[in-house]
């Protein structure tokens, strides 16, 4: 059995708050992002956060040691958008393996320094894989909507690249995450599958999806229960929400979710909602009060925060986490 199968059956496992949240406040500018490296490069480079991995890895590792400081057991690596089709924005395909890799051993020389310090408690590295910019389900086009962007075996290709180098990098899973189209998500899905079959390992999988909207949909129009079944194929370690909603909005989601699943579960949520501005206002304290009420109803094994949380989010959250027993996976009848 994996180290963290044996972790989750012990206590729930607090997931990081958000790289870039953490990345703002280093107000860094084009010539940060840039570094020595790229000084002369012809594309405006500004924004594209992973790149901070080879030109500011200093950072990338303080924001890790940050979470793990506050009681994650788990960070996830700089790579959310580590893929060529999300490179393509900065003319930077070409650098994907490295970007991976790179941001792979940062997280994972950090989280070996903490468990090291502390082996009763293993710290661990996921390999954030996020959805692209592109959707193999919709078109982008209203007045085509046969049109499609991208294809699955797009998709496929340029997920494989990134599984590889998160890998070779060190990661202890993969993590498929803010899953608007589930088409995208079997994409990225097929190529851990192949990538596994190619190398013989097995890397326990966790898949998080996005609900948008009050209509309990993803962007794709799949309920929590297609979304579920449509990933449930492959063995995955765990399946969970993150992202779009604040944690009081996503709890009837987890809920449905945990009593269908024989997985574990996970939740990220944002703190709160944005407001006019685009900035997410929960403070640590409510966030943690959301997030008592799932692990009161036994929803939750792994929980974390995504936009606007930071490390002193994860803490409350850590904090509280503590109390409570981890859900006990049932097998639905």
């Amino acid at each position: 059995m994996s180290k963290i199968k044996q972790e989750l059956q012990k206590r729930i496992l607090v997931l990081d708050g958000a790289m870039g949240t953490m990345l703002q406040q280093y107000n860094f500018s084009e010539e940060d992002f840039r570094g020595e490296r790229f000084k002369d490069y012809p594309s405006p480079l500004k924004g594209n956060n992973d790149l901070l991995s080879i030109t500011q890895p200093k950072a990338i590792a303080e924001i890790h040691a940050k979470y793990f400081e506050a009681g994650a057991d788990i960070v996830e690596t700089n790579t959310f958008s580590g893929t060529t089709i999300a490179m393509a924005d900065y003319d930077m395909e070409d650098l994907v393996y490295e970007l991976n890799y790179e941001s792979a051993k940062i997280a994972k020389d950090v989280a070996d320094k903490f468990t090291k310090e502390n082996p009763e408690k293993p710290r661990f590295v996921a390999g954030s894989i996020g959805p692209t910019n592109r959707t193999a389900s919709l078109s982008p086009d209203v007045n085509r909507p046969e049109y499609r962007a991208i294809t699955f075996n797009e998709l496929r290709v340029a997920y494989k690249q990134q599984v590889e180098a998160l890998i070779d990098g060190g990661v202890d899973m993969l993590l498929v995450e803010t899953i608007f189209d589930t088409l995208n998500a079997k994409a990225a899905l097929f190529a851990i599958e192949e990538v596994k079959e190619e190398r013989h390992i097995d890397i326990p999988i966790m898949v998080s999806g996005t609900i948008t909207d009050a209509s309990g949909r993803t962007l794709s129009g799949q309920t929590v229960e297609a979304f579920l079944t449509s990933v449930s194929h492959i063995p995955l370690l765990s399946v969970g929400f993150n992202c779009a909603l604040g944690a009081q909005q996503l709890q009837p989601y987890l809920q449905r979710l945990s009593d269908e699943t024989e997985f574990f579960t996970s939740a990220h949520p944002n703190a709160g909602l944005p407001n006019a501005f685009g900035e997410y206002d929960e403070t640590p304290e409510q966030m943690q009060g959301y997030i008592e009420a799932y692990l009161k109803d036994n929803l939750i094994n792994i929980i974390g925060g995504c936009c606007g949380t930071s490390p002193e989010h994860i803490k409350a959250i850590a904090d509280v986490a503590k109390k409570y027993e981890p859900r006990k996976l049932v097998i639905p009848a």
